[in-house]
């Protein structure tokens, strides 16, 4: 893409947006074209890791077993295995599905999270997932992961052909905007089976301000 044109939609975008008082997200969203989203293999599922971080409050919530538990605590909120049995209500699971933005699971008990958990997460795509890091061991760098979460943002057609993520904030300098943009955008032309061919049309928007074509 031209890259003078990004610059001029990120400007724009900011330009056009009513002030209100929280600092407004600025969503990339990709509308696709010549795909069958019903084929798994044409389907777009890719996480990506921004260079610039989005400044995003996530919860995060680890299902590890007691030998992790001390190093997890970095995290919102630590379960054990041990502690598996309190949630054989869906109710209470429901309510931690609803309460945490990102599960991740230490690998040796995958199992018994998929058991537990697996049915309320799955469907809501919040199970821990390999492709995103989110899947732990004693050797795994807890604090780094905790930061590329704050940077990692997916990109996935569900039941339309769209893809839509933030590449940051109001508040976020136009170099950086543009930095995740190109990031973005290249991964997900990687991911299409004709790349960029399979791209009908790009907007940038902030939350409440109209789209930006580029």
């Amino acid at each position: 893409m031209n890259k003078e044109q990004i610059k001029k939609a990120i400007e724009e975008v900011k330009k056009s947006s009513k002030k209100i008082n929280f600092d407004q997200s600025i969503d990339f969203i990709a509308n696709l074209m010549d795909i069958n989203i019903k084929k798994t293999e044409e389907n777009v599922d890719v996480f990506v890791t921004l260079p610039y971080h989005q400044n995003i409050k996530l919860k995060i919530c680890a299902l590890v077993n007691k030998d992790l538990k001390e190093k997890a605590k970095i995290f919102d909120r630590v379960i054990t295995d041990e502690e598996f049995m309190q949630f054989q209500d869906k109710k209470e699971i429901r309510k931690i599905a609803k309460s945490y933005d990102i599960f991740l699971a230490q690998a040796n008990i995958m199992g018994k999270v998929a058991t537990v958990f697996g049915k309320i997460l799955g469907p809501k795509g919040k199970m821990p997932n390999p492709k995103a890091g989110h899947v732990l061991t004693q050797e795994s760098d807890l604090e780094s992961i905790k930061r590329k979460i704050r940077s990692t943002v997916r990109l996935k057609t569900k039941n339309e052909k769209i893809v839509k993520a933030s590449i940051g904030k109001e508040s976020t300098k136009d170099n950086e905007l543009f930095e995740n943009f190109d990031t973005l955008y290249n991964a997900l032309i990687h991911a299409l089976p004709k790349e960029d061919k399979n791209i009908k049309s790009i907007y940038l928007k902030t939350t409440m301000g109209k789209p930006i074509k580029i």
